[in-house]
C-alpha cells in the first residue's frame, strides 16, 4: 500500500452558493475511482475539514463519470457577504480536499498519471 494525497489520483471541481459548498472529485480511471469511493467517505471529508464545516456533509456517487460529489452545509462561514474568512469560496475548499491522504494499492498508485507529476516551482 502507498499513502497518497487525493491530488495524485483525481481532480476537483467546486461550487458555492450562500453557505453551501459542493466539491466533486473526478478520478482519472476506474481503478482510482474504486479506491476513492471506498476511502473518501462523507465522514472522512467532514473530519478532514473539522471546524470549517458546521453542517452535514453528504456524498453522492456518480460512477458513470468516475466522480464523487460532496455537498457541505454551513461550510463557508455564512457565505460571501457574512463570512470573516479571507477566502471562503468552494474552490479554496477543493484545494484543501485534494491534500487528504488515503491508502492506495501499489498497482493503482504506480499507474496514476498524476502521481508525483507536479509543475516545478519557479526559481
Amino acid at each position: 500500500m502507498a499513502r497518497l494525497q487525493l491530488r495524485d489520483l483525481c481532480g476537483v471541481r467546486s461550487g458555492d452558493k450562500g453557505d453551501i459548498s459542493d466539491l466533486s472529485l473526478f478520478a482519472d480511471d476506474e481503478a482510482a475511482y474504486e479506491v476513492i469511493r471506498s476511502e473518501v467517505t462523507a465522514e472522512r471529508v467532514a473530519a478532514h475539514f473539522g471546524d470549517l464545516v458546521h453542517g452535514a456533509v453528504v456524498r453522492h456517487e456518480v460512477p458513470n463519470v468516475w466522480a464523487l460529489k460532496f455537498v457541505m452545509d454551513h461550510a463557508l462561514g455564512g457565505g460571501g457577504p457574512q463570512s470573516l474568512r479571507a477566502d471562503n469560496l468552494g474552490k479554496t475548499l477543493g484545494g484543501a480536499l485534494l491534500r487528504l491522504e488515503i491508502d492506495v494499492p501499489d498497482d493503482v498508485a504506480a499507474a496514476a498519471p498524476r502521481n508525483g507529476r507536479r509543475a516545478p516551482l519557479p526559481n
